[in-house]
C-alpha cells in the first residue's frame, strides 16, 4: 500500500516470496527513490546485508539467528530471488542508498519463543506473509506444549484465505495468481500499468480485514508492529518522509495507525531477551514450499521462480524446460508436443476465465500432452521444477561458527559439495580422498549432523567399500552450530563427544557400538577413553544377552583393522574375553523362555555365530580352540530338550552351514523334533529357526527331500485342533521365501514322496519325485558341455596359452644360446 501523503513514508505491503510483490516493489522503487529502504526483518542483521552485493551470495538464502547459550534456539529468515525483501535489498545496495531491517530484535523473538510466547522449532521461519502463513491455517489450532493442558486461543486468520473465498475462489493460490502475479507491470496481458496500484489495492483489503479480525489470532504482532512504529519514527526524524518500507501487508494498516511513543514502548517493557548471532546460510526450494512444513506460504517456489525470471512469453518457456526435463529422462518429447501443450494451456485459462495460464492449466497441459495422462513422470516435473531442486550459495566472508568454517573447508578439500537433491555416493576406501571423505561423513554422524547416511551398496560388500546417501537441509547449519560446543574443528569436536557418550553409556552394546563409530572416524584420541570404558563395562556386565548384543559390533571394528590403518590389538582382546564369556553363559540363558525371549536369543545366536567367524580371522592366535568352542555350544543346544525350539533349530542349521553336521545327523534331529510326542507349536519352532529366515532356507529343502518329507509327514499329521495355532509360525516360516522357491516346494509336495522311500531311513530318493530340471544320475556329457565357457569366464584359456608362449619363447631361446 502507498500513502496519499506525498511528504509520508512510503509503505509497500507485500506478500512474503511473491514475484508479483517483487517486481511491483522495483517499479514502486524506481519510481519513488527514496533516500533509505526500511525491511520486516531482525535487526540485529543489519551488518550482513551487504554481503548480499557480494557476487557469491545466489538465493535463495536465509538469515539464521541462534541464541548463543542455546544455538538450538534458532529461527530462519528465507529469501528467494523473487522475494519483495530480497529485492528491495538489491535495490538499496545498487543505488548506494542505506538499507535496515526494522521487526522485533531476533534477541527477543528467540527469547518469547521459549518462555512460551510460541513454539518454535530450528529451522522454522520466522517470516509472516500478508496471511500471516507461517501460522497455523483456519482451523487447526497449535498443539500445546508436551506436560500442558491445552489453553484456548484464537484460530489464526489466513487473510488470503479469506480474500479468496470472498471472491469466489476455493484456492487462495489461484486467486492470488490471478489478482496479483498476472496483472503486474511489465507482464504480457497483465491489466494493470500502474505499479502502485496493487499495492493500494492490497493495503485497502487488509485494512478491512483487520477491522473484522483485530490482530488475526496472532498475539505477537502487537509487539512486533509496536517496534516496527518505533522505528518508522526513527527514520522520519533522520531522513523526513523519504524513505520506504517493504513488510508484510498484513501490518500496514497497524504501521499507518496513530500511537504514541510511550504506549508502544509499553508493550516491549518486560521483554525477555537472549544473546543472539545471526549470519546467511542457504537455502532450498523445498524448504519454501509450504508443504514440506516450513509455512513460507508458497506451494511452487520453482514456478515462482520462473515468473519472476521470465516477464515474457513466461508459458512458452516453462514447456521448454519441462520438454528438457522429460527428455532428460529418456521420454520422448518433440517441438510438437511443446507447441500444443502450450495451446492447451492457454485454452483451459480462457475457459476457465483466467487473464494467462497458470500453474493448474500449464500442469494440465503437461499431464494431457508430454505425459500422456500419467501422474507418474508429472510428479517428476513437480520435484524437480514446480518446487525445485535449489540450494543458495553464501560468500565465504559470511560469519560462521569455527566449526562451519572447519567443515566448509574440509568440503572444498575433499570435493562434498553440498546439495539439495538427495544422491548416493560410492567411496573406495583404498583411496585417500575417499578414505578421508569416510572419516568425515562418520565424524559428522557422531556429533548428530546427519549429512549422510550409510546405505546399502550396489557394489562389493566388502570392507573396503561404502555406500552413502547425501542429503544437505538447512536446519543442518543449526546442528553445527550446537555441536561447536564440543570443539572449533570437526576431529576434535566428535573426539570430545564420542568420550563424553563412552563415559555416560549405561549399557554395555552402547559402547560397543561407539567404538566401533570411532574406528570408522578415525578418532585415535577417543578409542583409549572408550577401550577403558568398555573394558569395565564388559567386566561387570553379567547378562548373556548383553554380551551377544555387544560382540557383533566388536567383531565387526576388527575387520577395520586393515583397511584403516588401525591398531585393534586392544579390541581383539576385550572381544575374545567376551565371546569365552557367552560360550560360557549361553548354554542356561536359552532355557525357561517364553516365546518373544526365545526370538530373541535366536537373533543374538545369529549375531554371535557370525561374529565368532569373523575373530576367528581377527584374532588368529586362539582361531581353531574358540571355532572349537563355539561348535561345542551349538552341539549342546541342539540336544538339549529344555531349550526352545527355535533356538535348538537355529543351533542345527548353524552346524549344517558351516559342515560340522552331516546331512543324516541334521534329519535325525528334525525326525526327533518333529516326532508325535512333541508339542506341535515346539515342533513349528524348531522348523521356523531350522529353515525361516535365513538365506537358503528354502533351497536347503528343495534339494534335499529327505528333510522335506519329514516336514511333509509331520504338517499332515498335525491334529486338526492344534493347527491353528501353529499356522502363524508357519505362515511367517514359509512366506519369507522367493516365489519360485514357494513355487518348487509346491510341486515337490503335489508330486508325493518317491515310492518305497521311507522318510526317516535316510536313503535317496528316486528323482521321480522332483520338480522338472532334475535328472536321476549326473549326466557327465552335458556337464562337460559348459566346462569351455566356463575356461573362457574365468581366463583359464588366456593363462594357458600365455603359458604355452612363454614355454615356445624359452625353447627357442635355449636353441639359439
Amino acid at each position: 500500500m502507498i500513502t496519499a501523503r506525498p511528504s509520508g513514508p512510503l509503505l509497500l505491503g507485500v506478500r512474503h516470496h511473491g514475484p508479483g510483490s517483487a517486481r511491483a516493489v522495483r517499479a514502486a522503487l524506481d519510481a519513488a527513490r527514496p533516500q533509505t529502504v526500511l525491511i520486516e526483518g531482525p535487526p540485529e542483521g543489519d551488518a550482513l546485508l551487504p554481503l548480499a552485493a557480494d557476487e557469491q551470495m545466489r538465493p535463495p538464502v536465509a538469515l539464521l539467528a541462534h541464541a548463543v547459550d542455546d544455538p538450538g534456539r534458532a529461527a530462519f529468515w528465507p529469501l528467494a530471488a523473487f522475494s519483495p525483501e530480497w529485492v528491495a535489498i538489491r535495490w538499496a545496495l545498487a543505488h548506494g542508498v542505506p538499507v535496515r531491517f526494522i521487526d522485533l530484535p531476533a534477541a527477543h523473538s528467540l527469547a518469547m519463543a521459549e518462555d512460551g510466547e510460541r513454539e518454535r522449532r530450528p529451522g522454522q521461519d520466522d517470516q509472516p506473509g500478508p496471511g500471516q502463513d507461517d501460522e497455523p491455517s483456519p482451523g487447526q489450532e497449535a498443539e500445546p506444549r508436551s506436560g500442558q493442558e491445552a489453553a484456548p486461543r484464537p484460530v489464526p486468520v489466513d487473510p488470503i484465505r479469506v480474500l479468496a473465498e470472498t471472491a469466489g475462489y476455493d484456492d487462495p493460490e489461484r486467486w492470488w495468481e490471478d489478482v496479483v502475479e498476472h496483472r503486474v507491470p511489465g507482464l504480457p496481458g497483465a491489466a494493470v500499468t500502474d505499479p502502485l496500484a496493487a499495492f493500494a489495492a492490497l493495503g485497502e483489503a487488509m485494512t478491512a480485514l483487520r477491522e473484522v479480525y483485530g490482530d488475526g489470532g496472532h498475539p505477537r504482532d502487537a509487539v512486533r508492529e509496536a517496534y516496527m512504529r518505533i522505528q518508522l519514527r526513527a527514520a522520519r526524524k533522520e531522513f523526513g518522509g523519504a524513505f520506504a518500507v517493504v513488510c508484510g501487508a498484513w501490518h500496514v494498516p497497524a504501521l499507518e495507525a496513530r500511537t504514541t511513543q510511550t504506549a508502544d514502548r509499553a508493550l516491549l517493557k518486560g521483554l525477555p531477551k537472549v544473546k543472539a548471532e545471526l549470519t546467511w546460510v542457504p537455502w532450498t526450494h523445498q524448504r519454501l514450499a509450504r508443504h514440506s512444513g516450513y509455512g513460507a506460504g508458497i506451494d511452487s517456489p520453482g514456478w515462482y521462480e520462473h515468473l519472476f525470471a521470465s516477464p515474457d512469453r513466461p508459458v512458452e518457456r516453462w514447456m521448454t524446460k519441462v520438454a528438457g526435463l522429460l527428455r532428460d529422462e529418456d521420454r520422448f518429447v518433440s517441438s510438437a508436443h511443446v507447441i500444443e501443450a502450450v495451446r492447451l494451456a492457454d485454452t483451459l485459462a480462457a475457459m476457465r476465465g483466467r487473464p494467462l495460464a497458470g500453474l493448474g492449466e500449464t500442469t494440465d497441459a503437461v499431464r494431457a500432452v508430454m505425459c500422456e495422462g500419467s501422474d507418474v513422470p508429472l510428479a517428476l516435473v513437480r520435484d524437480r521444477l514446480v518446487v525445485g531442486v535449489t540450494l543458495g550459495e553464501v560468500p565465504d566472508t559470511a560469519p560462521a561458527v569455527p566449526l562451519q568454517r572447519d567443515l566448509s573447508r574440509q568440503q572444498r578439500t575433499l570435493r562434498l559439495k553440498p546439495e539439495a537433491a538427495e544422491r548416493e555416493l560410492e567411496l573406495d576406501l583404498r583411496k585417500d580422498t575417499d578414505a578421508a571423505r569416510s572419516r568425515l561423513l562418520h565424524r559428522l554422524r557422531l556429533l548428530g549432523i546427519g549429512w549422510g547416511e550409510p546405505a546399502a551398496g550396489r557394489g562389493s560388500t566388502g570392507t573396503f567399500r561404502e555406500s552413502w546417501r547425501l542429503h544437505w537441509e538447512p536446519e543442518l547449519y543449526v546442528r553445527v552450530a550446537e555441536a561447536g560446543v564440543w570443539g572449533t574443528t570437526v576431529l576434535s569436536a566428535a573426539t570430545a563427544r564420542a568420550e563424553s557418550d563412552a563415559l555416560a553409556a549405561t549399557a554395555l552394546a552402547e559402547v560397543t557400538a561407539l567404538a566401533e563409530r570411532c574406528l570408522l572416524a578415525g578418532l585415535t584420541e577417543a578409542l583409549p577413553v572408550v577401550m577403558r570404558v568398555l573394558a569395565d563395562r564388559a567386566a561387570l556386565d553379567a547378562d548373556v544377552g548383553h554380551l551377544a548384543d555387544a560382540l557383533p559390533a566388536l567383531a565387526r571394528t576388527l575387520r577395520y583393522g586393515d583397511v584403516r590403518a588401525t591398531d585393534t590389538a586392544a579390541l581383539g582382546e576385550v572381544a575374545a574375553g567376551l565371546a569365552e564369556r557367552i560360550c560360557v553363559g549361553l548354554p542356561p540363558a536359552c532355557t525357561g523362555l517364553d516365546a518373544d525371549g526365545a526370538a530373541a536369543l535366536r537373533r543374538q545366536v545369529d549375531g554371535v555365530h557370525t561374529a565368532i567367524g569373523l575373530l576367528a580371522g581377527a584374532v588368529p592366535a586362539d582361531a581353531d580352540g574358540l571355532r572349537a568352542r563355539w561348535r561345542s555350544v551349538l552341539h549342546r543346544l541342539t540336544a538339549r530338550d529344555t531349550v526352545a525350539g527355535v533356538i535348538r533349530g537355529r543351533a542345527a542349521r548353524l552346524l549344517l552351514d558351516d559342515g560340522d553336521l552331516a546331512h543324516d545327523e541334521a534329519a535325525r534331529l528334525m525326525g526327533l523334533a518333529l516326532s508325535p510326542g512333541t508339542p506341535p507349536a515346539d515342533a513349528a519352532a524348531w522348523i521356523e529357526g531350522f529353515v525361516g529366515g535365513a538365506a537358503g532356507g528354502g533351497m536347503l529343502l528343495v534339494h534335499d527331500e529327505r528333510l522335506l518329507a519329514l516336514v511333509d509327514s509331520w504338517l499332515t499329521g498335525v491334529p486338526v485342533g492344534t493347527f491353528t495355532d501353529v499356522l502363524p509360525l508357519l505362515r511367517r516360516t514359509f512366506s519369507a521365501y522367493e516365489p519360485g522357491v514357494r513355487r518348487t516346494l509346491g510341486e515337490l509336495v503335489r508330486r508325493g514322496p518317491a515310492a518305497g522311500t521311507d522318510p526317516g531311513s535316510g536313503a535317496v530318493p528316486g528323482r521321480e519325485s522332483t520338480a522338472p530340471g532334475f535328472g536321476p544320475v549326473l549326466d557327465a556329457e552335458r556337464a562337460d558341455a559348459v566346462v569351455p565357457v566356463l575356461r573362457l569366464l574365468l581366463g583359464l584359456d588366456a593363462a594357458t596359452r600365455a603359458a604355452a608362449t612363454s614355454e615356445h619363447h624359452e625353447e627357442r631361446l635355449g636353441a639359439t644360446g
